[in-house]
């Protein structure tokens, strides 16, 4: 006859193996907010997508002028995950913002980042990092302050990202990035996670949702990330742009109504996917 102790090892052993299986069958789905704190539109937006719709996690940028409107938000709302958005451009032509540390390689003349990371014919020569001097000191300089300034203020953040993918240029600053994460505990491997499509070039948001809910159905199991830019379309943001990008708030006040959308959170639910955060994601490896 068994032991008692022997029957609960098995029953142990039973139940991790029926969680695993479990877990292998899943499909969870990241949503992610990018540039909250760049505009006060954005900031109603990712709260909007959060509190009412299907966001998870929402980047912020410590160097843009609400960012501190969005520290007031994202406390209010502690259960939003928060990701370090770290900046060293600012894209917009009629709308800047500048480092918080002097680091004068990575700046214009008038002191503001560049509008690029890498040369871009859209814009005059000179508009981008690949075409200045930068410095790698000033760059470790700047992404240590935006670190810790958002540190101090969120005790919720739990990775870090790269506004418009700076971390790409330079293997050396790929590899700054990613000391910087281990050095301040937001360091996430995401590598078996998987790119959802969404939505392609689609221009009306019915088209948008519509295709949005066609690829939640599409979905097997795994873990799947989506990356949009939530916000309103209030008149702060109607001048924004740049060329080849002059739709902005239109843009994204579509991104907030499909992450806030009925249809699509039905989807969702008929679909039994599950949303996580980088967090959950995180505490889960």
């Amino acid at each position: 006859m068994k032991s008692f102790s022997s029957i609960i090892v098995g029953i142990l052993i039973l139940t991790s193996f029926n969680l695993t299986a479990q877990n292998e069958n899943n499909i969870n789905l990241i949503i992610r907010g990018d540039d909250i704190g760049s505009f006060h539109a954005a900031n109603i937006g990712c709260i909007e997508s959060y509190k009412n719709g299907i966001m998870t996690s929402v980047e912020i940028m410590p160097p843009c002028p609400w960012f501190f409107e969005a520290v007031e938000m994202l406390n209010e709302n502690p259960g939003l995950d928060v990701g370090i958005h770290l900046t060293l451009t600012s894209e917009w032509s009629n709308y800047k913002w500048r480092p918080i540390t002097a680091c004068p390689s990575l700046t214009d003349e008038a002191g503001n980042f560049f509008p690029m990371v890498w040369k871009n014919e859209n814009f005059p020569p000179n508009s981008s990092i690949q075409e200045s001097n930068w410095e790698m000191d000033e760059i470790e300089q700047e992404l240590r302050a935006q670190i810790e300034l958002s540190q101090k203020y969120l005790p919720q953040v739990s990775h870090i990202s790269t506004h418009m993918g700076f971390n790409n240029f330079d293997a050396g600053i790929g590899e700054l990035v990613q000391s910087l994460a281990k050095e301040y505990g937001l360091q996430i491997e995401m590598g078996n996670v998987k790119r959802f499509s969404g939505w392609d070039r689609e221009n009306t948001v019915e088209s948008r949702e519509d295709q949005f809910c066609e690829n939640l159905k599409k979905l097997t199991p795994g873990t799947y990330l989506f990356v949009e830019h939530p916000a309103k379309d209030f008149p702060e943001m109607q001048p924004v742009g740049h060329k080849g990008n002059n739709d902005v708030a239109k843009s994204r006040e579509m991104v907030t109504q499909i992450f806030t959308s009925p249809k699509v959170k039905q989807i969702i639910k008929e679909k039994g996917i599950k949303l996580i955060s980088y967090a959950d994601y995180k505490k889960n490896k």
